[in-house]
Parts: C-alpha cells; sequence; structure tokens
C-alpha cells in the first residue's frame, strides 16, 4: 500500500492493521522526500516516487507468490503506474486516487517556477480532508506545500490518467462523496478508462479525502477485504449496501 502526497504510511495504518489482523502481510513504505522535512519534500522528484513504488513491489514479489498492490491519494495513482507494468498483477485497490488536479492548481503547477521560490511552502491544511477531528489531530503530513512539490505531483497524475487504460488487473476504486481533494467526476472517469474487465466503483459518504482513517472507514476495510479475499481469478462477493452507506456501479 502506497501514501499520499505529503503524508506518511499513518494514513494506511489502520486498514494495515486490519489486513494484518486477517492474515495479510502488509508493507507501507515511506516514500522520497515525505516524513522528514518540508525542504526534503521540495527536492523529491516524481521520478523518485515512481521508482521507489516500482522498487517496493519487486521486493514484496521475490518475497511473496502472490501480491496486490493498493495505494490511496498519490499513493493511487502511483498504484496504477505500477499495475500497468505488471499485467499479471492480481488485485489493484485504488482509494481516493489523485487522478486529476483542479483547474487553478493546474494552473499554479505549470508555472511553479516563477513562483516557488519566491512564496515558499504554502498551507495546505484542511478540515474536510478528515472530518474526524480526533483523527485529523493524528495526522503527520507537512500542512504546507510548495510550487516545485505541486508540480511533480501533476506529473504523476498526468502519467497515471495516462497508464489507466493498459491495467488489466481487477480494480476496487473507492472515493467518498465529500472529497475535498478529488471531484466525483474524477474517479467517474477514471473507471470507465480503467482497461480492467473486473472492476468496481464504490462511493461512501461521511468521510474526506482520506477516506482510510475518517468516518466510516470500516466499510473501506470490509470493501478492501471483500475484493483481494476471493484471490487471483474470482470476482469478489457483493457487499452490503442496504445501510445505504454505500452505492456500487456495476461489476462489469
Amino acid at each position: 500500500m502506497l501514501h499520499g502526497f505529503g503524508d506518511t504510511p499513518q494514513t494506511l495504518r489502520y486498514l494495515a492493521e486490519d489486513l494484518a489482523s486477517h492474515g495479510y502481510d502488509v508493507r507501507v513504505p515511506l516514500l522520497p522526500g515525505h516524513g522528514r522535512t518540508v525542504e526534503a519534500f521540495d527536492r523529491a522528484l516524481h521520478t523518485e516516487w515512481i521508482a521507489a513504488a516500482r522498487s517496493e513491489f519487486a521486493e514484496m514479489r521475490a518475497t511473496y507468490p502472490w501480491v496486490a498492490l493498493g495505494g490511496l491519494s498519490m499513493g493511487g495513482a502511483l498504484a496504477v503506474i505500477v499495475a500497468a507494468e505488471n499485467p499479471d498483477l492480481p488485485a489493484l485497490i485504488l482509494l481516493a486516487p489523485y487522478l486529476g488536479m483542479p483547474w487553478y492548481m493546474r494552473m499554479a503547477a505549470t508555472f511553479a517556477w516563477l513562483w516557488s521560490d519566491r512564496v515558499g511552502p504554502i498551507a495546505s491544511t484542511s478540515d474536510r480532508s478528515v472530518h474526524d477531528p480526533v483523527e485529523r489531530a493524528k495526522n503527520l503530513s507537512y500542512s504546507a506545500v510548495t510550487g516545485r512539490a505541486m508540480h511533480e505531483l501533476a506529473s504523476i497524475a498526468k502519467i497515471a490518467r495516462r497508464a489507466l487504460p493498459h491495467v488489466t488487473a481487477p480494480t476496487l476504486l473507492m472515493q467518498s462523496r465529500e472529497d475535498n481533494r478529488v471531484a466525483s467526476s474524477v474517479a467517474e472517469r477514471a473507471f470507465v478508462a480503467l482497461g480492467a474487465t473486473e472492476k468496481r466503483l464504490v462511493f461512501t459518504h461521511g468521510a474526506g479525502h482520506i477516506l482510510t482513517v475518517d468516518y466510516g472507514r470500516e466499510r473501506v476495510f470490509q470493501e478492501v477485504r471483500a475484493w483481494l479475499g476471493g484471490g487471483p481469478g474470482t470476482a469478489p462477493p457483493e457487499p452490503d449496501v442496504t445501510d445505504g452507506v454505500v452505492s456500487v456501479q456495476p461489476l462489469r
């Protein structure tokens, strides 16, 4: 599992612990430039993030005969890139994958070379990313971003969008309807663009962008376990949606 932009493995800890309690071995690596200083974050390149994702995946595959791949936010975009390069991947989990920027952020990222050094780090905190105040207080993100880092994030999203048609792994895509970072329409377009014939799009309610720690995270864990539980080549069971927490698109 791969964490998001400016974040740390902390955002995936609950999911990792849940999977571990059901018999899975889980690795959530710290990506280059993350969990250190804003200066280190500013120097990190999108090519380093992709290389780290590839390396971690290759290491897991050298150790285990069956390895699934997943990611949250930018980690989801990285997972798409790696999945497109590995057609035999048995399962892919995309949690609020960062596959599109709002137009004003794209503009800022495009011209970051004009303003990044002059402006320096800018605050990027938002109460809407995690609705639960207890979990929001635990977040270990930088709470700041630079123009150069935004440019690197835009590069990741662009490469991942182009990779979507080449993904053949059975794919679960989950996102909150109240996601403040990625619009629902981005997830819907990504779902259509996915090359996988076995895929599911699930929208939750009540959480912000970081749905793995927010309200309703147990539903996320349940859906992920269901998707992984069948193993390679086995369609997952239909989730229970009687409580109205999620809406599920047809499997095909």
